[in-house]
């Protein structure tokens, strides 16, 4: 979905706002104790993704033919729902799309060990189920499969989808909470060995947003590489939303936290809050990783969609920065085109 007031292109709202839709039994779920959860009324949502070869040896997930990207489509449900995904593999490739925070069984898991995956040009469906929080035994609860969370490749080149993650195979999955705060942008960040998004700075994603705007990033770690993720003059509760629940609620406010391989979590912030427009740092604060180019830009506009002072000289020097001679070290699974502003 396109925002028609801005003058640059936005992340594609998910799941919440564009699958097939059609109501479904209620969702009930046992724990291992015999104790059940209260009926939800769920919703299966369908969709089709292509797995696509790009250029420069790199792969992706699309939403349509020709429209693979890397990160793939942000995948959006509520707790309670399920998502059936149809893979439709358009390659010459095994692969498969395995899910990080919900639930299936062993024929979706996308691992080559349960037999799941796309042989070149299969198509294979996948179901993904989620729940609501509900009561266990001893006064314990289970948690639900809210939270922000992933879905990668498991099949290409390894068992364990080496190649795949390497090459772009990867997005993000947003597993909400029915009243959760819903954003105006939404941006997915995958710290992928020394890349972002496949891309090393000064070509890593610009991601746009306008003064008070609400903003949500969804960032994953992929690779064999620790990181961790920094947002220049924007802060957020370490919480599952990154937002406080009362004036009582005493979470964590961070900046920067861990980002390791498989690890994901996401935040909202509302863009320029306290600080302004202007163009804003992301990058790894692993020291030698942001001097090797993983740095991007956060561009906070005026809330008019114009360019505030003094961003334009800031992007500029960003461009012209000495990124430690990234074309040596960048792995070539880190060198196809990116969609404007990285945003999905």
């Amino acid at each position: 979905m396109m925002d028609k007031r801005a003058p640059f292109p936005v992340s594609r709202r998910s799941m919440l706002a564009g699958a097939a839709v059609v109501a479904a039994a209620p969702v009930v779920v046992a724990s291992a104790t015999g104790s059940t959860a209260s009926a939800v009324q769920g919703r299966v949502r369908r969709v089709t993704i292509y797995a696509e070869a790009l250029p420069n040896n790199q792969f992706g997930y699309g939403l349509a033919p020709g429209e693979a990207t890397i990160p793939g489509p942000l995948l959006e449900i509520y707790e309670g729902d399920t998502l059936e995904i149809e893979l439709v593999n358009t390659t010459n490739q095994r692969l498969s799309i395995h899910p990080h925070g919900v639930n299936y069984d062993t024929a979706s898991d996308g691992a080559p060990l349960n037999g799941s995956f796309n042989e070149p040009g299969q198509t294979r469906t996948y179901i993904w189920r989620t729940q609501t929080q509900y009561k266990a035994s001893g006064g314990f609860y289970m948690p639900g499969s809210a939270g922000y969370w992933h879905y990668h490749d498991h099949a290409m080149g390894t068992s364990h989808g080496t190649a795949g993650v390497a090459r772009g195979l990867y997005g993000g999955l947003i597993v909400r909470r029915r009243g959760d705060l819903l954003p105006d942008r939404q941006f997915t960040v995958v710290f992928n060995e020394m890349t972002i998004n496949n891309k090393v700075a000064p070509d890593t994603p610009m991601f746009e947003a306008r003064h008070g705007e609400r903003v949500e990033f969804v960032c994953i770690g992929h690779g064999n590489l620790p990181h961790t993720f920094h947002l220049h003059a924007h802060r957020w509760a370490d919480t599952r939303t990154g937002m406080l629940r009362g004036e009582n609620d005493h979470a964590n406010v961070v900046d920067n936290k861990n980002l390791d391989p498989g690890s994901s979590f996401g935040f909202q912030v509302l863009a320029g809050e306290a600080v302004g427009p202007g163009a804003w740092m992301y990058h790894c604060h692993v020291q030698s990783h942001s001097d090797t180019g993983m740095a991007g830009i956060f561009l906070v506009r005026n809330a008019d969609g114009t360019m505030p002072a003094g961003a334009q000289e800031a992007i500029d020097r960003f461009h012209g920065h000495d990124h430690g001679g990234h074309a040596a070290t960048e792995p070539a699974a880190a060198t196809a085109p990116h969609t404007a502003h990285g945003g999905h």
